[in-house]
């Protein structure tokens, strides 16, 4: 319920009136938008969640895409009930750009949680575009009657059944590659670094958490950058997920009230304005239709994410301590650990990283859920928030990857005293004799070994179970980190 302090509190805007064919609608002076627009704001007051500024870029992108193709087939100039000139085309086409340049980022005020389609989302580009452009050409945004209309015009041979979904596809795949993929390129450049910088530590390997046979530093940081390697191979698989573009398919994917050429030239405008390779889709009822590419797309961002999670926790372990736990790698020092025990510091960047992937994790669930359930027939009606998900799963993981670079990985130093100090206690060392003794021999070794605190070297040494030479070629911590004929 308001309060007077509410009241006073809220500030006073200005309204002028707007006209749907539902009837008079109050909206901001000032706005670029519209009625139906404000009809969308007033009905979805849900989250706070605007359609997120890459999507928006991408609207503006394909409505940029959409107006040349209708230019070049002359269906804007020749055909229609109000033809447009040469003027009126290029300045709807200026507006559409500055759209995907973010210039009119506040007159996207719409819920993510809206109609399932998008077409709040669809109207209110329209309106943008519309009144942007009547303004570029030196009209009067404000007229009744719009001489270059946001149905007729900006929004002519479309529907947002199939228009929407391209700009998902397009702002994901943009995204994926600038953003997320440059990224993890930096990580992975940043670990085989480490790795050829650590190579000749030598360490206990760890397997169940159990100490295992000795390796190299730099082989472990090896497999940490090959994992994000794959990642990279897996992003570009989740841009491939996405390159067919539905546009072209209008309502219901029939192709009605557009030309048969619209789809492709759309999709190649669109690979030529972002250098990454969409198409037309092959079966344009499925592309309206069904959202199974953004599934498979998100499916990658989610193994992205589950690999990134690991790493991060290996490094935790790696550093933790830094007298009563492993310490093989100091981590770099962010900001103190703890409210009440002085000089604590925490591994901060690796628990960042494992909290945005655990949410990526989840997102995918809101992914798969609308992909599965949401589309019957010839339209899926969970697309807004299939969007906003996907968004910002690549933009966690891009950001946290990022910070995770510049504030931790870049940084971290090995402990090669403390790496090394733990091989020669290891019971796993009589793993090498096995091939001298033999398994059971070895196995009773070990034991005596743990019940005596003795090293498997001084056991060996005391009971004389190999001549000295072959026993000290046999229990080489290097040696056993490679295959040996």
């Amino acid at each position: 319920m308001a309060t007077d302090l509410d009241a006073m509190t809220q500030p006073c805007i200005e309204k002028r009136t707007e006209r749907d064919s539902m009837g008079d609608v109050q909206v901001p002076a000032k706005a670029y938008y519209g009625a139906q627009t404000q009809r969308a704001v007033d009905n979805f007051p849900i989250s706070g969640w605007s359609i997120p500024k890459p999507m928006i870029s991408a609207m503006g992108r394909v409505k940029h895409a959409c107006g040349v193709a209708n230019r070049d087939l002359k269906k804007l100039t020749e055909t229609g009930k109000n033809p447009l000139s040469d003027d009126q085309v290029e300045a709807m086409l200026s507006a559409c750009q500055d759209v995907v340049d973010g210039k009119l980022n506040s007159e996207f005020p719409i819920d993510v949680f809206q109609t399932g389609s998008g077409t709040s989302s669809n109207m209110n580009v329209n309106e943008v575009i519309s009144n942007r452009a009547i303004e570029i050409a030196g009209g009067d945004r404000f007229a009744a009657e719009k001489p270059i209309h946001p149905n007729d015009h900006v929004n002519m041979g479309q529907s947002t059944n199939d228009t929407f979904p391209t700009a998902i596809h397009v702002a994901v795949a943009v995204e994926i590659s600038n953003t997320l993929i440059p990224a993890l390129e930096r990580f992975a450049d940043t670990l085989r670094e480490k790795s050829e910088a650590w190579d000749q530590i030598i360490k206990i390997g760890r397997t169940h958490l159990m100490d295992a046979t000795p390796l190299r530093l730099g082989q472990e940081i090896g497999g940490f950058a090959r994992q994000i390697e794959l990642s990279i191979e897996r992003a570009m698989q989740a841009v491939s997920a996405v390159c067919e573009l539905p546009v072209g398919g209008t309502a219901v994917g029939s192709g009605i009230n557009t030309h048969p050429e619209f789809g492709d030239r759309v999709s190649q405008e669109l690979a030529s304005a972002t250098d990454i390779p969409f198409v037309e889709a092959v079966d344009h009822f499925e592309a309206n239709a069904q959202r199974d590419g953004l599934v498979e797309c998100h499916g990658h961002l989610r193994t992205i994410a589950s690999t990134l999670f690991n790493v991060a926790n290996n490094i935790r372990w790696l550093g933790s301590g830094p007298r009563c736990g492993f310490y093989e790698v100091s981590l770099p020092t962010r900001q103190p650990g703890s409210s009440i025990m002085p000089g604590k510091v925490n591994p901060v960047m690796c628990e960042s990283m494992m909290q945005l992937t655990a949410r990526v994790m989840g997102n995918d669930q809101t992914i798969t859920l609308s992909g599965a359930a949401g589309g019957q027939f010839q339209l899926n009606i969970m697309m807004p928030v299939m969007c906003h998900t996907t968004l910002e799963s690549i933009q966690l993981l891009a950001s946290g990857t990022n910070a995770f670079v510049d504030f931790c990985a870049t940084d971290m130093q090995a402990n090669i005293e403390v790496c090394e100090s733990f091989v020669e206690k290891s019971l796993s060392m009589c793993t090498s004799l096995n091939p001298y003794i033999g398994y059971e021999k070895a196995s009773k070794l070990a034991k005596e070994a743990f019940k005596s605190g003795k090293t498997i070297r001084e056991l060996c040494l005391e009971q004389e179970i190999l001549p000295e030479e072959t026993l000290n070629e046999a229990l080489d911590p290097m040696r056993m980190t490679e295959p040996q004929e």
